[in-house]
């Protein structure tokens, strides 16, 4: 039996305290518009293309939730140090640095200390 896949990644949702301020850092860490969200009170950062990644909402919950948020974003870039600089200009805070023979990794905290990963693949 064939299934046919019919799903696509629309959007990332992100539980936040302050939404318009975590909109702001990811708007600018990923050069995107930030946006008036899906639903009234959330605010969206937008893709600008289909090869810029899922949309971004945050928002902030009416209640806390379950479970801790284990979901990290990963950005890509060939830029390592610059954009070190770059986000942690914006507020990101560094926690911990691999380097692997094929790829270097970054692990940041952003402004609300949730983890996300910048990565570069090195050359062997």
């Amino acid at each position: 039996m064939t299934t046919t896949v019919s799903l696509s990644f629309a959007a990332l949702t992100i539980d936040s305290a302050d939404p318009a301020a975590l909109a702001d850092f990811w708007g600018k860490a990923l050069g995107r518009p930030v946006s008036p969200g899906a639903v009234a009170g959330d605010t969206a950062v937008d893709a600008t293309g289909p090869d810029s990644g899922p949309r971004m909402i945050l928002h902030n919950p009416p209640e806390p939730g379950a479970a801790n948020n284990r979901i990290h974003p990963v950005l890509l870039t060939d830029y390592h140090d610059e954009e070190i600089e770059r986000l942690t200009s914006l507020g990101a805070r560094p926690l911990n640095e691999t380097k692997l023979p094929a790829v270097r990794q970054t692990t940041f905290a952003d402004p609300e200390g949730n983890e996300f990963y910048l990565v570069t693949w090195q050359p062997e």
